[in-house]
C-alpha cells in the first residue's frame, strides 16, 4: 500500500500544474492573487487581471466561441443601451465597471478553470485566508483594534472599532452585510472541503485498522483537525455580522449538505434547531416565551425585530422591493440606469438608501426586464448543466464530485443571499461570486466536450 507521504504528494501535484502549459502562468497569477485578495485586494487584484488577460491571449479562439459567452455579449450591449437612455448617464457609465470587466473576467476564468482539481485548490486557498479576515473581525468587536489614517490608501480597506455598523462584525470590509456573504461562500466551501476530508479519513481507517492509533496520523487527520477550526471560526463571524440572510442561508447549506451524505440525523437536529429559533421569534406570546428561555435573544430578536424596534419605514426591505418594483413596471424595457436607484430612492423617500437589498430587483429597476431576464436565463443554463453534469456525466470521478457540488452550493447559496441583499458593489465579493460561476461553467464545459468526444467514438 502506498505510503502516506507519496499519497499527499499524488494528492497535491496537480494543484500545482495546469493542464494546459499555455496557461500555466495565468494559472499561478491566479492562484496567488486569490491568496492575498482579501488583505491586499489592488495586489490581488493585478495579478487576477495579468491572470485574466494571458488566458485571453493565449485562448481567445476558444473564448468567443462558448455559447454562454454570446450570451454574455448580448447582455453586454443591453447594459450598455440602457446606459444610454438612464436618468442619469454618468452615475450609470460608472454602474458598467461592477458588470463588463467582470464579464471578461468570467469568460477567461471559465476557460482557465478546467478541473475538480483547480476548484479544491481555489476552495482551500478562499477557506484558509478567511482566517484573517476573521481574526480582525473579532479584534475590531472585543478588543477595539482600527485602523491608521492612511491604511485605506494602501490596503484597500479599513476598520472601526466596534463594528460597522455598531456592534455588527465587518472586519476589512466595508460592512458586516457584505462580510456575511463573503463568509458565507468560504463557510460553505470549507464544509465541502471538510466533508471529502472525512470520507478519506473514514477510508484510511478502515483500510489501516490494524495500525497502532498513534501511527495513523495522516494528511486526512490533519486535513479535518485544521478544517473543522476554520469552519468554527467561519461560523462564528457568521453569527457575529448578525445577518439574518447569512444565518438563515448557511442553515440552509448545511441541510444541503446532511441531506447529500445521507446524515439524516443532522438534518433532524438542524431542523429542530432552527424551528425553535423561529418559533422563539415568531410564535404567539405563550408559546414564544417558554422557547426564549432556551433560545438566546441575540438571534429571535433580531429576527423578528425587536433588537431594533424603531427602524424607519423607509428602511424596511419591504418598502424598497415595493419602490425598485414600482421603476421597473415605469420603464420596463431599458430600466432607469445602473446606478440610479439611490438617487431616485432619495428623492421620493428623503433618505439616502445604497440599494434596495434585493439584486434582481434592482437589476430589473436599473436595467429593464429584457437584461435581467437574459442574465438569470445564463445563470440557469449554467446552474442546470452543472447538474446534469453531475448526475449523468461518467467522465468526472466519484472522488470529485463533492467539491464540484460545493460550488453549485455555493452558486444556490449566492443566488439566495442576492434576494435579500446585493454582493455586487464589494470587489472582492463580486469578484468571488463571478469566480464560483467560472469554475462551474469551465468544468462543466470540459467535461461535456470529453462525454461528446467518447460518445463519438464509441
Amino acid at each position: 500500500m502506498t505510503n502516506d507521504k507519496e499519497q499527499m504528494t499524488n494528492y497535491k501535484l496537480p494543484f500545482l500544474r495546469h493542464p494546459d502549459p499555455k496557461l500555466q502562468f495565468s494559472w499561478y497569477c491566479a492562484q496567488f492573487g486569490l491568496l492575498v485578495f482579501p488583505l491586499f485586494p489592488l495586489l490581488g487584484s493585478v495579478l487576477l487581471c495579468v491572470a485574466l488577460l494571458g488566458t485571453w491571449l493565449v485562448k481567445y479562439r476558444r473564448i468567443i466561441r462558448q455559447p454562454q459567452n454570446v450570451g454574455f455579449a448580448i447582455l453586454s450591449i443591453l447594459l450598455v443601451i440602457s446606459t444610454v437612455f438612464a436618468f442619469d448617464q454618468k452615475e450609470a457609465i460608472l454602474g458598467l465597471s461592477n458588470f463588463l470587466p467582470f464579464i471578461l473576467f468570467f469568460a477567461a476564468f471559465s476557460v482557465l478553470i478546467q478541473t475538480p482539481q483547480q476548484l479544491r485548490q481555489l476552495s482551500w486557498i478562499l477557506v484558509i485566508t478567511s482566517v484573517p479576515v476573521v481574526i480582525i473581525g473579532l479584534g475590531q468587536l472585543f478588543w477595539g483594534w482600527t485602523t491608521p489614517p492612511h491604511w485605506k490608501s494602501i490596503f484597500g480597506w479599513s476598520i472601526a472599532s466596534g463594528g460597522n455598523p455598531p456592534g455588527r462584525m465587518a472586519s476589512s470590509f466595508m460592512y458586516a452585510n457584505t462580510l456575511a456573504g463573503y463568509l458565507v461562500i468560504v463557510f460553505v466551501l470549507g464544509l465541502g472541503l471538510w466533508l471529502e476530508a472525512y470520507r478519506k479519513l473514514k477510508v484510511n481507517y478502515s483500510l489501516d485498522f490494524r495500525i497502532p492509533v498513534p501511527l495513523r496520523l495522516s494528511s486526512s487527520t490533519v486535513s479535518v483537525v485544521l478544517l473543522s477550526f476554520i469552519v468554527i471560526i467561519d461560523f462564528v463571524g457568521l453569527i457575529l455580522t448578525n445577518s439574518r440572510n447569512a444565518w438563515a442561508i448557511a442553515v440552509f447549506a448545511c441541510l444541503i449538505y446532511a441531506l447529500y451524505q445521507g446524515w439524516h440525523f443532522l438534518v433532524a437536529g438542524v431542523t429542530a434547531i432552527a424551528t425553535s429559533i423561529l418559533v422563539a421569534a415568531f410564535a404567539p406570546p405563550p408559546i414564544a416565551q417558554l422557547f426564549r428561555k432556551l433560545v438566546p435573544a441575540y438571534f429571535w430578536a433580531r429576527l423578528n425585530d425587536q433588537m431594533y424596534p424603531d427602524r424607519p419605514v423607509v428602511l424596511l426591505r419591504k418598502t424598497q422591493w415595493e419602490f425598485a418594483w414600482s421603476l421597473t413596471q415605469e420603464r420596463p424595457w431599458t430600466g432607469w440606469g445602473l446606478r440610479n436607484f439611490t438617487q431616485l430612492y432619495k428623492a421620493k423617500m428623503h433618505i439616502w438608501l445604497g440599494h434596495p437589498h434585493n439584486f434582481f430587483l434592482m437589476l430589473s429597476a436599473e436595467t429593464g426586464l429584457p437584461a435581467t431576464l437574459l442574465f438569470c436565463a445564463l445563470l440557469g443554463w449554467i446552474f442546470i448543466a452543472g447538474m446534469q453534469l453531475l448526475l449523468n456525466s461518467k467522465a468526472i470521478k466519484a472522488e470529485d464530485k463533492l467539491i464540484f457540488f460545493s460550488y453549485q452550493v455555493v452558486f444556490g447559496v449566492w443566488v439566495l443571499f442576492n434576494t435579500a441583499d446585493v454582493t455586487l458593489f464589494d470587489l472582492r465579493l463580486n469578484t468571488l461570486s463571478w469566480l464560483i460561476i467560472a469554475g462551474i461553467s469551465g468544468v462543466v464545459y470540459r467535461y461535456t466536450q470529453h462525454d461528446k468526444f467518447i460518445a463519438k467514438h464509441t
